[in-house]
């Protein structure tokens, strides 16, 4: 496609770039890494919480637009951080970066950025690139940052519309462990840092990292679980080897139909043999592709920590009905109108009337599409992780 019906004068001082597939150029003040790469643009209407959006491996291949103006200005550290595995390749954002103003600041975000890899664009009209999003979809895009101001903008267009995009991506594959781990470590609190592990005698979890925020394992363990962590492809023997009482999906980035050609099989095995699950978000979607569910692309995604989830359903008594407002964090979801019968739905969106939730009906085996571990996000859903592991003893 030719580029130069879309492209604006260079300003002087433009040192980043984001170059949309159909040849659009946002020109803007780059930070971070210096360096391009490509993935979707989405975006997050978080307020907090953005070193733990930047480091959640289910943003692996996305830009990450932030609604909220003022990203950096609480610095970083070393404790916000969900993954050390690959997470979104860059970010887009209102403001300039600013001098960290905050007691836990331990460097400038845009030297954090610069550390790990990680492209930022400033001085970007993000209210006019959300809109966009949400009228077209979530395009793909290169991101850059050149201190000198160069670009070959053709190349980097090129580059943008060869990118095959997320749907029949399999990411969880780079963002997953390499090898089997012990969790160790509890719930965050401010003055204390990170909480031991469980005690002995506590139900004995197996979580399936599919790209894992590390605060899921922290939750499980609060909620009284021993938690042993194993890659995306280990298989069902080697998980029923570690004589699990229950067996947590974690949530992960990309296509989960692509991810479910080697999961869903052991997902199935683990249905068969009566083995408690939970799963979250990729998880949950691969549960229910499990059960004979489908799941498809979103238009725009839902991403953010304001979003409102009712309750429905037989099984919550009187709290059936309930709002939850929880984080979210996806661009596939589970098509609510091939649920089969052995799936009831516990869990819709208010946004949309998306599904949100599943119960294997006879099973003790339920996921939801949010994420009730937040980080950043409300606390209103910890009850799911109670639920699982008080199920289990």
């Amino acid at each position: 496609m030719a580029p130069s019906a879309n492209i604006p004068a260079q300003p002087k001082d433009a040192t980043g770039c984001c170059v949309l597939a159909d040849g659009t150029v946002i020109w803007g003040t780059g930070f971070g890494y210096a360096g391009s790469a490509v993935g979707e643009v989405c975006f997050n209407t978080s307020m907090t919480g953005y070193q733990e959006v930047m480091t959640d491996p289910s943003y692996a291949a996305q830009i990450v637009t932030f609604t909220f103006p003022h990203i950096g200005n609480v610095g970083a550290n070393g404790e916000d951080i969900e993954s050390v595995v690959e997470g979104a390749v860059g970010c887009i954002v209102r403001e300039d970066v600013t001098v960290p103003s905050n007691f836990r600041s331990l460097e400038n975000f845009t030297t954090w950025m610069e550390r790990q890899g990680k492209i930022g664009l400033s001085g970007v009209d993000t209210r006019a690139l959300t809109r966009r999003i949400r009228m077209s979809g979530a395009p793909n895009a290169v991101i850059a940052y050149a201190p000198d101001g160069k670009f070959d903008l053709p190349t980097l267009i090129v580059r943008a519309q060869e990118w095959a995009g997320l749907e029949g991506m399999d990411l969880a594959k780079r963002v997953t462990r390499e090898a089997q781990q012990s969790w160790e470590g509890g719930f965050w609190q401010l003055g204390h840092g990170y909480g031991g592990g469980a005690g002995e005698g506590a139900p004995h979890v197996v979580a399936i990292d599919y790209g894992a925020k590390d605060n899921i394992f922290r939750n499980l363990v609060r909620a009284g679980a021993k938690v042993t962590v194993v890659p995306a492809k280990t298989d069902v023997e080697a998980i029923m080897a570690l004589k699990p009482d229950g067996v947590f999906l974690s949530n992960g980035p990309g296509d989960p139909a692509a991810t479910g050609e080697y999961a869903v099989p052991v997902i199935k095995a683990l249905l068969d043999a009566d083995m408690p699950l939970f799963g979250i978000c990729l998880g949950h979607q691969m549960l229910a592709l499990a059960a004979g569910a489908t799941t498809v692309k979103m238009h725009q995604g839902h991403r953010g920590a304001n979003h409102p989830v009712q309750r429905v359903g037989d099984d919550w008594g009187d709290t059936s009905g309930l709002v939850e407002i929880t984080s979210m964090n996806h661009g596939f979801a589970v098509d609510g109108d091939t649920l089969p019968d052995t799936l009831e739905q516990t869990h819709v969106s208010l946004f949309d009337g998306s599904n949100c939730g599943i119960a294997v009906k006879g099973k003790r085996a339920f996921g939801v599409q949010y994420h009730p571990e937040a980080s950043p996000g409300p606390q209103d859903s910890f009850y799911l992780f109670e639920k699982f592991v008080g199920g289990l003893t």
